[in-house]
């Protein structure tokens, strides 16, 4: 008679979805506590400098790259349990899927939360795993050899294990345009600042176009603890009433997105370039010059910065590519920044 096969690990615990006799079976969670869980996936689609550039700057033939595989990822996680034989059917209270550039990799990472008596890393992991799929399908007419690689757990937490971290030496290096987590001294240093974020857009204004670049400034800047106002939304024939609403109440900082491009009804520049007592042409040069490095689009930014009063305006693009772009620039600045404009920083 044939030995059954060793169904032990080697870290030496058992496989729980296997019973005594090497049979698949779905895992009793009854008796088990509900815990907050949460997990945290990656991976990346290895593929070619023009698509990035293309991905970025929303010019593929099909468009809106990003937002659908953000869909498909979301809508991949709520059904992990239909595709996953021996899942469970679980109740997910939040499902983030975001992405990140390399010069030739679109880098993704998806976020699953729940509370309830078993993980959600499956979740999680198929977010990845679709939405890397979706983004294939969404860049193969440019790149049919583009390669889905390293779907990986970096992280769950809840439990009777608590939390786990990959190894941070297995862990693939961050995208390079991720922005860069602000240490404590950041926080402290811009808590309560007041802030507003105005968009440019008659699309969005009129409701026939998602925002996708207003949220991403307002995040970054409530992770730094400012006190945000907005995004303020005005289509770009009412941008200059948009910068007077944005202006309201001296905010130390207003970004706008939108509406700095060669369009005809491009108005951003020249409504901020009517309102500035004075420019910070370095800061908008190395907007477009950040932006110069993932696609040549971004020579047509006609993007300005300066002081109205003790208030920092800065135009951005309104790609999400170009958003974070010019958030990158920022990061390293901006308290400085808005020091010297205060009154206080040092000058050297």
């Amino acid at each position: 008679m044939t030995e059954p096969h060793d169904l032990t690990p080697p870290d030496g615990g058992a496989l729980s979805h296997l019973d005594d006799r090497g049979r698949a079976r779905m895992v009793d969670v009854s008796g088990k506590a509900d815990t907050a869980r949460v997990a945290v996936a990656a991976g990346e689609l290895v593929t070619t400098a023009e698509v990035v550039s293309l991905v970025r700057a929303d010019d593929m033939p099909k468009a809106d790259v990003l937002a659908t595989a953000r869909i498909a990822g979301i809508a991949a996680a709520k059904r992990t349990w239909e595709l996953i034989p021996l899942c469970h059917q679980l109740a997910l209270s939040s499902v983030k899927v975001t992405f990140g550039f390399t010069d030739t990799a679109i880098t993704i990472e998806a976020t699953a939360k729940t509370k309830g008596p078993t993980g959600v890393e499956m979740e999680a992991l198929t977010a990845v795993a679709v939405a890397g799929l979706t983004l294939h399908d969404m860049v193969k007419a440019v790149d049919p050899a583009a390669v889905l690689n390293g779907v990986r757990l970096v992280s769950k937490e809840g439990g009777k294990r608590g939390h786990w971290q990959r190894d941070e030496a297995e862990t693939a290096a961050p995208a390079e345009d991720e922005t860069v987590t602000p240490d404590e001294d950041d926080i402290l240093e811009q808590a309560g600042v007041p802030a507003t974020v105005l968009v440019a857009s008659t699309g969005v204004a009129a409701g026939t176009r998602e925002d996708r670049t207003g949220p991403l400034i307002a995040d970054f800047l409530e992770a730094r603890g400012f006190t945000v106002r907005g995004p303020l939304v005005y289509a770009d024939a009412d941008i200059a009433w948009g910068l007077e609403d944005a202006l309201a109440g001296d905010p130390a900082l207003v970004i706008s997105t939108g509406g700095t491009g060669a369009s005809p009804t491009d108005a951003t520049p020249e409504a901020t370039l009517a309102l500035l007592d004075r420019e910070l042409p370095g800061v908008a040069e190395a907007i477009r010059l950040r932006g110069l490095q993932a696609t040549p689009h971004a020579s047509l930014s006609r993007g300005v910065a300066g002081l109205v009063g003790r208030t920092v305006v800065v135009n951005l693009p309104g790609s999400p590519g170009g958003v974070k772009d010019g958030l990158a620039v920022l990061e390293p600045i901006l308290g400085h920044l808005l020091a010297q404009v205060a009154g206080g920083g040092a000058h050297e």
